[in-house]
């Protein structure tokens, strides 16, 4: 693992911070340096040669920092600067005393200077300095381990369990950034491929619950135009025959007509609910499509004759028939008079306008009409829920064309721009 360079440096600066401190003290004691801090050898060398010469001050051997003082404690000589001149301060200072004899009598002392003090004053700085830059660099090396492991176990731990949050939460459209560097590499691909296949997984799941509910909607909303139909046999029959009892049965069909249609509503409201997309696929017609498609929807021939201009059309025929379909079934119910049919070319679209001389609506729910569940002031006391406009807008935006709603001053019309193939 990573971790294990970081751990053999750790351990080989501590190995030499014992080393060099371990050399230290060896030449410290190498050099002499001892409690009284002088080497004996020399030492008895100064004491012989000032013996042999004393008075002749030339001759004396200097290997070593001393002072010379008579009986009577009065200078004598020195050969440096700072060494004792006095017993106390010898005394004091540490340093070694040895008695300078001439003859048999004592002739003057001998005061060596004590440098040990100075000596391990010295090495003591030096290895403070050693020890204080190991410990720097052991702190240096701890604190890259620690941000060796932040980055690569803490923050990506933090990135597992925010991602875990937002899968939790229902949100798949974030993928986890995928770092093979650390440890946790493999296992974020894992976890962004988990992320992965419950997204494809949940956008399967929906699709194959829009496209029951969009059968359900079809089913019974193209239900309602033979029922239509029926309703409106039934009702002619009931006013042409003169029999009581056909007359009676006539009324059986059409409340029949009338639960059946409340139902179907139920369900196609039920339905169209929930879907937040119906599969629109358009392709390329004959403009006699849009001629058959309208004819189709207005069962009751109300529209008369119209032509429309020869032409290749981008359309979804289902879903064009379910746009007129829902704009005839609108002015059957709502304005309840002729239609009028007309179309022509007008640039990339093909413009087929259908028209009704009722009541209209106001200019100011032209807007709202093609929304979600509005309905105009006129529908107040006619079944409906609102969706016909908003669906056939939604079928013709699939389709590259647009849907225009217009009030005239006497009736209302619809636009239907169908896109040119």
């Amino acid at each position: 693992m990573k971790r294990t360079p970081f751990i053999v440096v750790l351990i080989l600066a501590f190995v030499a911070e014992i080393a060099v401190s371990l050399v230290l003290i060896s030449k410290m004691e190498n050099d002499g340096i001892s409690r009284s801090g002088t080497d004996p050898v020399l030492a008895n060398e100064c004491v012989k040669s000032i013996e042999e010469n004393f008075g002749n001050e030339a001759e004396y051997r200097n290997a070593l920092e001393y002072a010379l003082i008579d009986t009577d404690g009065e200078l004598l000589y020195k050969n440096a600067e700072g060494v004792s001149v006095s017993l106390n301060e010898a005394v004091k200072n540490g340093d070694t005393i040895l008695d300078i004899t001439n003859g048999d009598t004592i002739a003057a002392r001998l005061l060596i200077r004590n440098k040990s003090a100075e000596a391990f004053e010295g090495g003591k700085k030096l290895l403070t300095v050693v020890i204080t830059v190991s410990s720097l660099a052991q702190i240096l090396i701890i604190l890259g381990y620690f941000l060796y492991l932040k980055k690569s176990v803490v923050d990506p731990f933090k990135k597992l369990n925010s991602f875990a949050s937002r899968v939790a939460e229902g949100n798949l459209d974030v993928p986890l950034d995928i770092d093979r560097g650390h440890i946790f590499g493999s296992f974020t691909e894992a976890f962004d491929i988990m992320r992965s296949e419950l997204k494809k997984s949940r956008a399967a799941e929906k699709k194959a619950n829009d496209e029951k509910k969009e059968v359900i909607a079809k089913l019974s909303h193209d239900i309602k135009t033979p029922i239509a139909s029926i309703k409106s046999s039934s009702e002619i029959g009931y006013e042409l025959t003169g029999e009581e009892r056909t007359k009676e049965l006539f009324g059986q069909i059409n409340i029949k007509v009338d639960q059946i249609t409340a139902l179907a509503d139920n369900l196609f409201h039920s339905s169209i609910n929930d879907i937040t997309e119906i599969d629109v696929k358009p392709s390329r017609y004959d403009s006699a499509a849009v001629t058959e498609i309208i004819k189709n929807a207005d069962y009751l021939s109300r529209s008369g004759e119209f032509d429309i201009p020869d032409c290749r059309v981008y359309i979804d025929r289902l879903r064009l028939q379910q746009a007129f379909d829902n704009v005839f079934m609108n002015s059957y119910k709502y304005a309840n008079t002729e239609i009028e049919v007309s179309a022509r070319l007008e640039g990339d679209y093909l413009t087929v306008r259908v028209a009704d001389f009722g009541e209209g609506v106001r200019e100011e729910e032209l807007p709202l009409l093609k929304e979600k569940y509005r309905r105009g002031s006129n529908a107040a006391e006619k079944e409906g829920a609102g969706l016909g406009l908003y669906l056939t807008d939604y079928f013709l935006e699939k389709m590259n064309g647009r849907l225009v709603l217009e009030r005239m001053e006497k009736g209302f019309s619809v636009l239907f721009y169908i896109r040119l193939a």
